[in-house]
C-alpha cells in the first residue's frame, strides 16, 4: 500500500478552506451584532446583511451612523473573542 501524498494535500486544502472560510463567516457575523449593539439595536437584521453585501457596503449604507475607526474596533473585539473561543484561524503547518 502506497501512501498518496498528493491525496492528503488535497484532503487538507480542503479541510483548511473550509475552516477559514467558517471563522471569516463567524468573524462578520459576530462584528455586525457588535455593529447593531453600539447603534442600539437588534442584531437580526444587520447581520442578515452579510449574505447580501459586503462589510464595505454596509458601512456605505449605515452612512454616517458608525464611523470606520468604530468598526475596525468591533470588528477586533469579534476577533478576539472568537479566537479565545475557537483558537487562532492561522492554517495549520505539516511538519
Amino acid at each position: 500500500m502506497v501512501f498518496d501524498l498528493r491525496g492528503a494535500l488535497l484532503k487538507k486544502e480542503e479541510v483548511e478552506s473550509a475552516r477559514l472560510m467558517d471563522f471569516e463567516f463567524r468573524l462578520r457575523a459576530r462584528t455586525m451584532r457588535h455593529v447593531a449593539e453600539l447603534l442600539g439595536e437588534g442584531p437580526g437584521e444587520l447581520v442578515a446583511k452579510i449574505a447580501h453585501a459586503d462589510d464595505e457596503a454596509i458601512l456605505a449604507e449605515l452612512g454616517d451612523r458608525i464611523d470606520r475607526a468604530a468598526f475596525n474596533q468591533c470588528r477586533e473585539q469579534a476577533r478576539t473573542e472568537l479566537v479565545a473561543e475557537r483558537g487562532d484561524p492561522t492554517p495549520y503547518k505539516l511538519a
